[in-house]
Parts: structure tokens; sequence; C-alpha cells
């Protein structure tokens, strides 16, 4: 069976090309957000499931969960009740994400320390990764005391390890070799 990002690309790509052309990524990436979220609430998961039900039944209750999907994502759903690939949702929202934030020049960025950082420090950090990276920069922070000390920044396939932790443990594996 084709891995699960394969079958959901073309979906994606159709629906970022057609909210780019009418303007309204927003709106889009509102009504997926709440499409995979309700295809991923196990009750939904159970009633789509249920091989008594149409195509179009299932349609139904995705679109009558996403109410604010215009007609042409309601259609959008149709179409994947029709196909048979709802459950592909939570796949198609990561992806309709990421092109998205590549199209506004953005990128969400979590960074780990071991301590709470201040706002000043935030916006010090959100300001040189801004620079590094030439993007616009969401960061959301998260404190975890077992890194002793400095920070991990995270992004997609950008990970960023300055913790005491990693440092210790590349002096720890320097003088076992």
């Amino acid at each position: 069976m084709a891995e699960v990002n394969t079958v959901a690309r073309p979906y994606t790509k159709a629906a970022f090309e057609y909210a780019m052309d009418k303007g309204n990524l927003d709106q889009w990436s509102a009504t997926l957000t709440l499409a995979a979220a309700a295809a991923e609430d196990e009750n939904v998961v159970r009633v789509l499931g249920n091989p008594a039900l149409t195509d179009a039944q299932k349609a139904d209750l995705m679109i009558g969960l996403c109410e604010e999907a215009d007609e042409a994502g309601k259609n959008f759903l149709r179409l994947l009740a029709e196909n048979k690939r709802l459950a592909i949702l939570p796949e198609i929202n990561t992806q309709f994400a990421k092109l998205k934030a590549d199209q506004e020049k953005s990128l969400d960025i979590e960074v780990t320390t071991a301590f709470e950082l201040q706002d000043e420090q935030q916006e010090k950090l959100a300001q040189a990764l801004k620079t590094k990276l030439g993007r616009e920069v969401i960061l959301s922070s998260q404190v975890d005391k077992s890194i002793l000390g400095g920070a991990v920044i995270r992004t997609d396939d950008l990970v960023i390890d300055g913790s005491v932790r990693a440092r210790l443990a590349k002096l720890a594996e320097a003088m076992n070799s």
C-alpha cells in the first residue's frame, strides 16, 4: 500500500492551488485543520469505518462537522469520501500547512530550554533566527529541565542542539574513543 504522504500529496496540491487562485488560504487552512481534527477523533473514526454508511453519508458527516467550509471545501470533502480518502485528512492538513508557510515565508520554530525564556530573550532569538533563515519566525517555547542549560531549536528538518546535555554527551563520546 502506498505511503499516506504520497497518497495525500495530489489532494493537497490541488487544494492548495485552488486556495491560492481564490486567495483564501486562511479559510482553507482553517477548514482542513478542523476536518483533520475531526478525522482523528475516535468517535468519528468509528462512524466513518461503518460499512453500512454510504460515501455520501460519510461526506455529509464531515461537512456537518466543518460548518465554515465554503462550497469548494465541501466538494473537496465529498471527493475525499468518494475516493475513500477521509482518513488521510490529517496528512493533507500537515502538507497544506507546510505549503502555506512556504508561501508566506514563515516558519514555526519550537525552542526547548532548561528555564523559562523572558519576552526579551524570545524576541532576540526570533530576530536572530529570522535573519539567519530569511523567513518570518513564529516561536513557541517549552521548558525541559533535563537539558540542563542552553537550548534546542527545532523546525521541520532542522535541529540545532545547543544544550548542555548534548555537549556533555559529545565530550563523553570523545573521551571514550
